[in-house]
């Protein structure tokens, strides 16, 4: 069902990496949900209102509440997609993030409204009425909802939605939430005690979960996550892949929303290659980096001398002694400068944010080290933090 509506609403549906159908998804996964959730809330409230059950009620209410979220992730994506204008040089697309948010904190307000009223139905209970109706049409909204999570979670991952993916979670969980109302109709029908309250509590408490779990999800890009880790290794895998690069560092991600990656890393080349030759391959690698990856990619180049005959024994002092040190991620930039007194090794440090020694412990050991290697070399040690750390 999903793909014979991407193929029949959505021009090109297969090139996701395209913006304008990137937004094109999220806005018919928009529309659909204001549809169908409308479709769902109407029959439970009137079937609720009917049978008298508030967690029948309970239950519509929720599916208005995602009516509206649809309505926010819809209009999300419409202001997301504006173009860059001189206040956001960066565009707009983390509206969608706040979209999520704006819809995380509705399920929150409805969430505590649906637990007062079914501690009053616990308080004061009523009996209910049962019909086999009301039975037909909870599993007739059982279904629309697995599909609705089905689709928003498949639409999501298929355009790297994160307000699609939260949309499609929350669908999921009213599927339990309205099999926990049915199983609370068929017990007071079938064994005569009225659970209803109890089960609408549950249904409240259910919400209010989700509600907290959906603000924790949208809240982290808005505060800067650590990159995707497919998206690192791509970077440093493609990059890599050239000859003449002989290694990268200080690769940093900017996220400011869906399709607006930047980044940031050095290349180290060959200080007695041509610097016009490395120039030419650093823009060629951040060229077809963007374009392959869809990013802004900004590349600076670090000559190093490669051929220093201390550079190879150096090299391997420094990999054995930071493999003895718990946090560090390791080294880059080795350069050896030889002064008329001492040469100095210069080098920086990568730290993760467990390390628990702090810069001048690890600087201590390591000029001891260097120090050991070869009495006049001094080390010059500046520290980076992993600023590419992945979430999975």
């Amino acid at each position: 069902m999903g793909n014979f509506l991407f193929k029949w609403f959505i021009k090109n549906y297969e090139n996701t990496r395209d913006p304008k159908v990137r937004d094109d998804y999220g806005k018919l996964a928009g529309i659909v949900g204001i549809i169908s959730n409308t479709i769902l809330c109407t029959m439970k409230i009137l079937i609720g209102l009917i049978s008298g059950s508030i967690s029948i009620v309970a239950d519509g209410i929720n599916n208005l509440a995602d009516g509206a979220s649809s309505i926010i992730t819809l209009l999300g994506f419409k202001l997301a997609s504006l173009p860059e204008d001189e206040e956001h040089p960066y565009g707009h697309a983390r509206i969608e993030y706040i979209a999520g948010m704006a819809v995380s904190v509705m399920i929150l307000i409805v969430g505590f409204e649906l637990g007062k009223s079914s501690l009053e139905k616990i308080i004061t209970p009523e009996p209910l009425e049962f019909s086999w109706t009301v039975v037909i049409v909870l599993l007739i909204a059982i279904a629309i909802k697995v599909w609705q999570a089905i689709f928003n979670i498949s639409t999501g991952k298929k355009i790297n939605s994160l307000a699609l993916i939260a949309t499609g979670t929350d669908s999921r969980n009213d599927v339990i939430s309205t099999v926990v109302v049915l199983l609370g109709i068929l017990i007071g029908h079938f064994f005569n005690v009225m659970v209803d309250g109890y089960f609408g509590l549950a249904v409240a408490v259910f919400i209010l979960w989700s509600g907290v779990s959906l603000i924790k999800e949208t809240i982290s890009p808005l505060l800067g996550e650590a990159p995707d880790e497919e998206l690192v290794s791509q970077i440093e895998a493609m990059a890599m892949a050239y000859d003449g690069a002989i290694g990268i560092h200080d690769l940093i991600v900017h996220n400011y929303g869906p399709g607006k990656v930047f980044a940031s890393m050095h290349i180290e080349v060959d200080s007695s290659v041509d610097v016009m030759e490395s120039h030419d391959l650093i823009d060629t690698i951040e060229k077809n980096l963007s374009e392959s990856l869809n990013i802004l990619l900004t590349v600076h180049m670090d000559p190093v001398d490669i051929n220093n005959p201390y550079r190879e024994p150096l090299t391997h002092i420094l990999k054995d002694v930071l493999s003895g040190i718990p946090g560090t991620l390791g080294f880059h930039d080795l350069r050896i400068v030889p002064g008329t007194t001492h040469t100095n090794v210069i080098f920086d440090v990568v730290l993760s944010h467990e390390c628990e020694l702090s810069q001048k412990e690890i600087s201590d050991i390591l000029k001891q080290k260097v120090s050991e290697f070869n009495s006049s070399f001094l080390c010059v040690i500046e520290y980076d933090m992993n600023y590419a750390g992945t979430k999975k």
